[in-house]
């Protein structure tokens, strides 16, 4: 990227290997993760700036110096042949585990699990109402949050997209396409207000989702993929004693006490057992990011998409 707009900014272009800072290694890229966050960096809405010239890529799978097949987490950088990454955001992938499904572990797996886990802090028996339900952090979400045997009320704005959130485990699917009425659909799939819910589109969504939990709930917002921030009312949270907390998984990069680590035998030991399915949108060759922005932009794909750095 050398300017900041829509798809057609992505542009491949030949540039010098990176130079590993302190504490990083440097690592041959076979997959790219594609995550909605790329599309913030590239219209400058990320909650971090950037400086252009920028490589977009936050995830990878690749190769160590010495063989070794990890997927990583890396801040910008990733779609590319090879990339740095501190050797604290690396884990060795399980030999049952492919290149595909390590993919979105490390960061829309990471994420999944701690929106729910850490900060929603969801247990056995309590109804959690999941976003964008068919995409990479929701389908795991899904998956996890029902794992966890809590009941799961998934949001998805097609009748395709509900229909994957059922399979995966969610015990409601609700249409999420009309902001209005929101609430009411959400309030009748789960019988009654709710537990604990995550957001991650703002505006109305945010308000409707809000008026969904109970008292002594918990909101959690990671994004705002319909471009409009909204304001939390204060009388809201008063009067339902709702806790509301926002989510960054970079701010867990430098934590020592190795919450990441601990995720990451989590969700490969699913992936490896069968218990936690990767629903995969396609690989494409690194040239065509543009067009794998293009459907994150139109909201029309589902699970997680890869760029192929070898094609």
């Amino acid at each position: 990227m050398r300017e900041f707009g829509g798809p057609e900014v992505l542009r491949l272009e030949d540039v010098p290997d990176p130079e590993p800072a302190r504490g990083q290694i440097l690592l041959d890229v076979r997959l790219a993760g594609v995550n909605y966050a790329d599309v913030h960096v590239r219209g400058n809405t990320y909650l971090a700036p950037v400086e252009l010239p920028y490589i977009p890529g936050n995830e990878v799978v690749g190769t160590t110096v010495d063989g070794k097949r990890v997927v990583a987490l890396t801040q910008g950088g990733g779609y590319a042949q090879k990339v740095a990454v501190h050797r604290r955001l690396q884990w060795e992938i399980p030999d049952e585990v492919s290149d595909e499904q390590a993919v979105p572990l490390a960061l829309q797996g990471n994420s999944a699990y701690h929106l729910l886990f850490t900060v929603a802090q969801i247990i056995k028996g309590q109804t959690v109402v999941i976003p964008a339900a068919a995409g990479g952090v929701g389908s795991l979400a899904v998956q996890l949050a029902h794992r966890a045997g809590a009941r799961v009320i998934a949001l998805a704005g097609t009748d395709e997209k509900r229909r994957l959130a059922l399979e995966l485990g969610a015990d409601a699917a609700v249409d999420s396409s009309d902001e209005d009425g929101l609430t009411e659909r959400i309030l009748d799939a789960a019988g009654g207000p709710v537990h604990a819910a995550l957001e991650m589109t703002g505006g109305k969504t945010l308000r409707g989702t809000l008026d969904a939990v109970g008292p002594r709930g918990r909101l959690v917002v990671y994004g705002f993929a319909g471009g409009q921030l909204a304001d939390v009312p204060v009388h809201t949270l008063l009067q339902k004693s709702v806790t509301v907390a926002g989510f960054w998984l970079p701010h867990l990069y430098t934590d020592r006490t190795l919450p990441l680590a601990a995720s990451m035998r989590q969700l490969f030991d699913a992936v490896g057992n069968g218990t936690l399915k990767i629903v995969t949108g396609g690989t494409y060759p690194l040239a065509d990011a543009a067009k794998v922005h293009h459907v994150l932009n139109n909201r029309t794909g589902m699970g997680k998409f890869s760029l192929d750095t070898s094609e």
